[in-house]
Parts: C-alpha cells; structure tokens; sequence
C-alpha cells in the first residue's frame, strides 16, 4: 500500500474547503450588516433610551423646584393683607404728615420685617410715594421714593393683591414682590408692599448635574445657577418686549441680551437647547413647568454629553458581542473542518479529561469541606452577634426602667411615710378617744392618697397611646401637668421653673397629650442644660400674637452652638453622651408642632440660655375636648 503523498489533496476535501469558504464569505458579509445596523439603528434607539430616563430624573427635578418656589410664595402671600388691616398703618395713611405716626410705622415694619425673614415692606400714598418703610434708617432706604411704576402698585390701586418680581431700582437686589391695598374709610388710602428675597432659593440650585432657570414671560431669564446667564434672554429681544420690560424697569438698569442658543427635537420624543458660550457649544435636554399664577416658566437643563457618551458605549458594547459571536461562529467553523483529524485524538484526550475530571472533583471537595467549615464558624459567630446585641438591648431597657422606678420611689415614698406616720397617730389618738385629732389624721391621710392618685393619673395619661383628632386645649392646664410629670427631674437637676402666661387665659388648636409630650422633651432638656451651673431657672411663658400663641421655653445654659443649629431637629442627633438619648426627643417635638399647623424653631438668648419657641394657631375658648 503506497502512502499518499504530501501535499496530495482528495477531491472531496476540495469540495469540503469550497463549501466552508462560501460559507464563511456569506458570514462575513451578514455579519457586515448587522455591524452596520447596530450602528445606525442602534445608536438612535440607545440615545433615545438613555434620555428617556434622564428626562424622568429631570422631572422629578422640576417638580421639586417648583414645588418650592410655590410653596415660599405661597408661604408670604396673605402677609401683605394683615399688614394692610394693621391699625398703625391705616392712621398713618388718614393722616400722612403725622411725625408720631410716621415714627410708629416705620418701627412697626423694621419689627415686622426682621421677624418674618423679608426683604423689605413698605407703604406707599396714592401716586406712589413711600412714606413707611422697614428700611427706613438704612442708607438705600424707600422712603420717599416713587414706585408708581410698578405693577404691584397698580394692580393694588385697583383693589386686587399684587405680585410681581423685579430687580429693586433702589437696592438693585433681586426680589418678588407682594402688595396689598390698606382700606381707610371704605376707599383704598395707599398700599402696603411686601419684598422676598429669591437668592437663598437660588443659590440651593448650584452644584447638581442639571440647570435649573425661571423666565418671566417676555423669555428673560432672571433666576439661575449660571450667574453668566442672569438677565439673558431665550426668546428674541423684540421691541415689543423691550418696551414692556422698560416700561414696568423690572430689571432697573440692568444689561439685557439673548442667550445664544439653538433648538432642536430628538426624533420628536424631546427638546434640546444648544448653548454656545465662549466658542464652546453644549447641548441641554430641556424639560419646562409654567407657573401661570406668576407669569413664570420654570426650566431644567439637563446635559445630554453623559446620554450620548452612555448610548455610544452600548453600542460599542453591542458591536463587540457581535464580533465576538462572529470569532465564536469562525471558531466552530474551524473546529467542524478539523473534527475529522482530532477524532483519532479523542480517546486518550478522553482519558486525560478524566483524570483532570477527578483531580478537580477531589479539589472542590476539600474545597467545600472547608467552606461548609467556614459557614459554621459565621453561623456561630452571627449567633453570638445576635445574643450579644440582645444583652445590650436588655440592659439598656433596665438602665430606662431602674432610673423610673427610682424617681417613681421617690414620689410615692414621702405620701406613704407620712401616710403610715398619720395611721399609726390615728390608732393611738383613737385608744385616748382622742376623735377630733383622729379624724383629722384620717383627713391628712385621705389628701395624701388623693395627692399619689394625681401623680397616677398624670403619668397614665401621659403614657396612653394617644389619638390625632384636634381641638381647643387650655394651655395652663397642658402646662400644669407638664409640671407635675417632670417635677422629679428638676428635683434631680436642682432646677426651678418660672411660669408667665399672660394675664388673658390660652386656647390653642393642638392635641393636649402630645402638646405635652413636647413640653415634657422641652423642659427635660432644659434641665439637663442648667444642671450642675449656677443659674439654674426654667422661664416657660406665652402671649398671643395676631392669631397665634408663641410659647418659648428658654434656659441659662452653655446655648446652641451654630455649627450644630442647623440638625437640631434631625433624628438621632444628640449631644448628650452613650446612652443618655437616642436624639429623637427633638425630632419628634418638631413633627408633633408640624402636624398642629404650627412651628418649633430654637435661637441663642442675647443674654446667654437656649431658646426654643413654639407657635400655634389661637382660638377664643375650647370648642370641644381635645384630651387625648
């Protein structure tokens, strides 16, 4: 038998190679195309995707801007009214060249306007002169000036509340203004003016991955994050616009000019803005919110580069599957034209993966043994973890329990002794016939059981789980209870409380037992401030305030430093040591004053002490029981 020689080739293996060349050259072309769809097709569908979900990210964005910018608006709205009904301000206006009253006014407002946070307030006389203002001792003060100009003026000559947001032409300060007009004698005697600063909201927008912008409605943009856009126009500076703005100087003198910008859609599905600013251009997706009651549009810029960028590597990603399916698809190829030659090599491949077969299988099994060994370590260790945590959660609550009881002892100890002082007294005055004496011991014992079944009832119905419904709730009588209920940890901090509530009785709409409930947290940190210093008193007092009640609780402690005033009200943040608090005592005083409609806010006394005031709304007698 004569060997075949080298180099010799079978006229089947020809056919075969010709086959598998056709193939391959069909692969490759269908392999071309695909590439060439993913690439087009594929880079369209990606980037739409991609900015589907940024724009649902800048929705949410959107609607939280705009939910603040209603909410301080909103917040200021009425003030301008209650101003406007202030009986100063109406004399002032009956009788304009009233020095006193003047005087009176312009204190009034600088009082007013310090308390309330505002920019500016101010009355003007018909024509539009001011003639009180907030500022008034101030070097930009309004007095005198005329802003008859002005829209909120205008729209309050004609009776209706005004709003408008201008560039102040005095204090050049950006502002949105609220007006209202002062009724004298059933005509309109002047306006009262009300300014809110819009630059702490402003300044909240910088540093996210977005632009957030409001335009008034001739397209100026006059809040942003982008100083360089301040006063920058997105819609053409037509004459018809311009005279309108100038004509109103809601902008005083301010340089007004368009924003170079370009739009365009993205296949329809959404609005892009291309910006180009110092010889580089940026793509913005564009998502807007009117806000019809002020005339305003409220945009988010959300930049497309990280879509794009994104989009691109998904496709690339794709691409490179796909490359790798054709290496896959040219590998099994390959491996079909050589599976004739590698089947003589089958059986002792065959052995050897056998052998490696077993070698592995006794590896992975000393392996599992000692993961198996390891599990049962963690198990145990987690066991531990979990008991340990237990013991912790255990002493805690007898540490809790063991400083109740020994304050409780303390208060049912003194009535008992003398209780039993006064029975033992009573037998002998009895076996004297010794009556009269003896009932008298039994009336002292009788005060004493009345006085253990007061301190009872207080500490059970400040322990009940109590309902939501509110009412009218006495305030002397949520602060008497308070009283009683911490009276053992003054008595421990050596702490004496001072009480003014006015000479008038205090209704307020709230709920007795959680009002209590943050007197109590109030007046115990107030303890835990004084303790050990030399001033120890506890000031609690109240007055009512144009419909409301401020009640302040106020000590001579160490303060609130400024670095932690902010999260004072943040729960589990507290400075007192481990295990002296959990911080929630705070948190939950200021969510209870919240649920009544009112607020909790804490300031530093000029003279030394913390301060922590609540106000409320006030109502003129109880209209039904708010007990909880």
């Amino acid at each position: 038998m004569k060997l075949k020689e080298e180099g010799a080739v079978a006229p089947g293996e020809d056919l075969t190679k010709l086959f598998l060349k056709r193939r391959l050259v069909w692969a490759v072309l269908l392999v071309l195309a695909a590439a060439a769809a993913i690439g087009v097709y594929g880079t369209v569908f990606a980037t739409r995707a991609y900015l589907d979900q940024t724009s649902s990210r800048g929705q949410a964005t959107l609607r939280l801007a705009v939910a603040v910018l209603r909410g301080q608006m909103s917040r200021y709205r009425s003030l301008p009214a209650l101003i406007a009904d202030h009986d100063d301000i109406k004399e002032l206006l009956a009788d304009p060249l009233n020095e006193r009253l003047r005087r009176n006014a312009n204190v009034y407002l600088q009082e007013i306007n310090g308390l309330l946070a505002s920019s500016d307030i101010y009355v003007m006389m018909p024509g539009g002169d001011t003639i009180a203002a907030s500022n008034y001792d101030g070097s930009a003060s309004f007095v005198g000036e005329n802003f008859s100009y002005r829209p909120y003026y205008q729209d309050a000559m004609k009776g209706e509340h005004g709003r408008f947001f201008a560039l102040g032409t005095t204090s050049l300060k950006r502002g949105y203004y609220f007006s209202s007009p002062v009724v004298v004698d059933g005509k309109i005697g002047g306006v009262v003016a009300f300014k809110v600063d819009i630059e702490p909201i402003e300044a909240s927008w910088k540093g996210g991955d977005y632009e957030i912008l409001v335009s008034d409605p001739e397209g100026i943009i006059f809040m942003t994050g982008r100083p360089e856009w301040l006063y920058s126009s997105l819609l053409p500076l037509t004459r018809e616009r311009l005279a309108r703005t100038e004509t109103s100087r809601r902008y005083a003198n301010a340089t007004l000019r368009e924003l170079p910008i370009s739009r365009s859609s993205f296949h329809g599905a959404h609005d892009l803005m291309t910006i180009t600013a110092s010889g580089t251009a940026h793509e913005y997706l564009v998502l807007a919110e009117a806000m019809p009651e002020a005339g305003w549009t409220v945009s988010v810029l959300l930049d497309t580069r990280s879509a794009h960028a994104q989009a691109l590597t998904g496709v690339a990603a794709a691409l490179l599957l796909l490359g790798l399916a054709t290496l896959a698809g040219a590998i099994i190829l390959q491996r079909r034209a050589r599976l004739a030659e590698r089947m003589e090599l089958q059986a002792s491949a065959r052995a050897e993966l056998e052998h490696r077969v077993d070698e592995r299988t006794a590896d992975l099994a000393l392996v599992n043994r000692r993961l198996e060994t390891e599990v049962a370590e963690r198990r145990a260790t987690e066991k531990q973890l979990r008991q340990t945590q237990s013991d912790l959660i255990q002493a805690g609550k007898l540490a809790a329990l063991g400083q109740m009881s020994a304050a409780l002892s303390h208060e049912f100890n003194q009535p008992l002794t003398a209780v039993k002082t006064y029975a033992d007294n009573a037998a002998i005055l009895i076996e004297r016939n010794r009556v009269e004496e003896a009932r008298d011991n039994v009336s002292r014992i009788s005060t004493l059981a009345d006085r253990m079944a007061s301190i009872s009832k207080h500490l059970r119905n400040f322990a009940r789980k109590p309902n939501q419904k509110l009412g009218a709730v006495p305030l002397a009588d949520v602060v008497k209870d308070t009283l009683e209920i911490v009276a053992w940890r003054l008595k421990a901090a050596n702490a004496t409380v001072h009480v003014d509530l006015g000479p008038t009785p205090l209704v307020v709409r709230a709920g007795s037992v959680r009002l209590q409930q943050v007197l109590v947290n109030l007046i115990s940190n107030a303890a835990d401030a004084v303790e050990g210093l030399a001033d120890r008193e506890i000031r609690v007092s109240a007055r009512r305030r144009a419909g409301k009640v401020v009640v302040s609780v106020r000590d001579h402690g160490p303060g609130i430093p400024a670095a932690i005033a902010e999260r004072i009200f943040d729960p589990f943040f507290t400075t007192k040591g481990v295990g002296k608090g959990l911080g929630l005592g705070l948190s939950i005083s200021y969510n209870i004053i919240k649920d009544f409609g009112g607020s909790l806010a804490v300031s530093n006394d000029p003279e030394g002490g913390a301060v922590f005031t609540i106000e409320l709304d006030a109502v003129r007698a109880p209209l039904r029981e708010a007990a909880e």
